[in-house]
């Protein structure tokens, strides 16, 4: 008997930043920042991902100390609310502090490799681990990584990291994975990610993709709107449509979750594609 298919997880972006790509600054009040994470929740998100320091290309490290100040207002309250949170973070104290908070998971883009001390701290506690395949961050100007075959090699660099974690002593049903689109790769190699994505669940792990409104995105759109003059928020807007067209493509391929910043665009997604229902009193 065939199973019925899982509908994958919607991971709301919550950047509590001044630079983040997308929408830097717009979410620095903290009560402003929790107002936004009930209103993705609403819309149908399962976890909110709250981040306080950009990873963006040429982005610059923040300290621990102001990285926390950013974030545990916003995670206190949220978690009081009930809302299931994931932290991006790649600082240990940060994952200890906002798990001992309540906080699900930690989101690690460096898969434990920027702060030696993360792996160990996320096994003192009870939070889920989104290891993320990394090659360091991209300062301006520097190429992305080279790759003969690059769905294999994110495959075998996120295996070592699974080692790693399981070294630490946590466990593989705690564990998630992401191959990192937009770290280390250009457009070529995110979409032979995207294309050859069965092969990354051969490890026996959920995998999320994160493809929402980076470049490689962008290059989808019309020529005018990827002028430098192009309205920004139109431009957000196909680069959403993009994202939840590629969610709804990927919904049947075993994706554990998408990442993304415009929750109800993804959500109507999954609903198109058969495996995301209305909530309780909608029409339909």
């Amino acid at each position: 008997m065939r199973s019925e298919p899982v509908r994958p997880k919607i991971m709301g972006v919550l950047n509590v930043t001044p630079d983040s790509f997308s929408d830097g600054g717009r979410w620095l009040d903290p009560a402003e920042a929790v107002r936004h994470g009930l209103d993705l929740t609403a819309q149908g998100a399962d976890l909110i991902d709250v981040g306080g320091e950009s990873t963006r290309p040429g982005s610059r490290r923040v300290p621990v100390e102001v990285e926390q100040q950013r974030i545990l207002p916003v995670v206190r309250p949220l978690v009081a609310a009930g809302v299931s949170l994931s932290i991006d973070t790649m600082n240990a104290a940060t994952a200890l502090a906002t798990a001992q908070a309540g906080a699900a998971y930690v989101n690690d883009v460096s898969a434990g490799l920027a702060d030696p001390d993360m792996l160990d701290a996320v096994s003192d506690t009870e939070a889920g681990l989104i290891l993320s395949h990394w090659r360091g961050l991209l300062t301006p100007g520097r190429a992305p990584a080279h790759y003969d075959d690059v769905v294999g090699e994110v495959l075998a660099e996120l295996e070592l990291r699974v080692e790693a974690a399981r070294a630490a002593g946590i466990d593989d049903s705690r564990l998630v994975l992401d191959p990192g689109l937009g770290f280390s790769k250009n457009a070529e190699h995110n979409w032979q990610i995207i294309n050859g994505f069965a092969r990354l669940l051969t490890l026996g792990l959920p995998v999320m993709i994160g493809a929402s409104r980076k470049r490689f995105i962008g290059r989808l759109l019309p020529a005018a709107l990827r002028e430098p003059d192009a309205d920004p928020e139109t431009v957000l807007r196909a680069k959403d449509a993009a994202t939840a067209a590629i969610s709804a493509l990927m919904a049947h391929r075993g994706v554990w979750g998408f990442r993304v910043h415009d929750v109800a665009s993804t959500a109507a997604a999954l609903a198109a594609a058969g495996l995301f229902e209305p909530t309780e009193g909608e029409s339909r």
